[in-house]
């Protein structure tokens, strides 16, 4: 995540500050949803059922707002890291996050388990095909930043900078363990904070190194 100040070119900021404030923007979202809104319990309800009935439109929004900082970050990333390990494919993997996130807002997963209100508490028998198309935005979403977490890794380990190292390759780790069945709704937000707080421990180590 911790960028040296030899591997930057001037920064553009303004990109910087929108690929910092996607992290923060998107949770401090969430969290309001889910403490406002009636049935959500997050032991069963992914953030992205916050998508469904009447209010969903607030975390659709939320999705693609997140998604546009990442995508901010990316171009952000292109223009400021122009040497080193991963130089070409860092961007590109940051952008097929942002991407992702905004198809996650675009194509709701289906309602179900009680939430919103009202929906019978099961699962749903059959995916909409919105839904199998939000699940596969977020699953190429996270895969491609932890991909990027990973080239940070080798990054920071060619350059011996031990401590960023080790964190990249903790965010890595996080986003790539197989989902549990049983705690799927928390892992997915524990992977989300450890997704946005590695894009804004990016972009505020870009700002630093400018």
């Amino acid at each position: 995540m911790a960028v040296t100040a030899d591997a930057v070119t001037t920064a553009p900021d303004r990109l910087l500050l929108a690929g910092a404030l996607a992290g923060p923007v998107f949770f401090t979202s969430a969290i309001v949803q889910i403490a406002a809104r009636e049935g959500f319990d997050i032991t069963r309800h992914p953030i992205s059922q916050l998508s469904t009935g009447d209010l969903g439109w607030i975390q659709i929004a939320t999705f693609v707002a997140a998604g546009l900082g990442a995508l901010a970050l990316a171009a952000a990333v292109r223009s400021t890291l122009t040497e080193g390990v991963g130089r070409r494919a860092l961007a590109p993997l940051i952008a097929v996050f942002g991407l992702g996130l905004v198809a996650a807002g675009v194509f709701t997963m289906d309602p179900e388990n009680g939430f919103p209100a009202g929906t019978p508490d099961e699962p749903v028998a059959e995916m909409s095909w919105h839904g199998v198309a939000h699940s596969a935005s977020a699953a190429v979403a996270f895969t491609a930043l932890a991909v990027a977490a990973v080239v940070m890794t080798v990054r920071h380990a060619r350059r011996r900078a031990v401590r960023p190292a080790l964190a990249n390759g903790a965010a890595a780790l996080v986003l790539l363990l197989p989902m549990s069945p049983d705690h799927m709704s928390v892992q997915i937000a524990v992977n989300g904070l450890a997704a946005f707080t590695w894009t804004t421990v990016l972009a505020l180590s870009l700002r630093r190194a400018a």
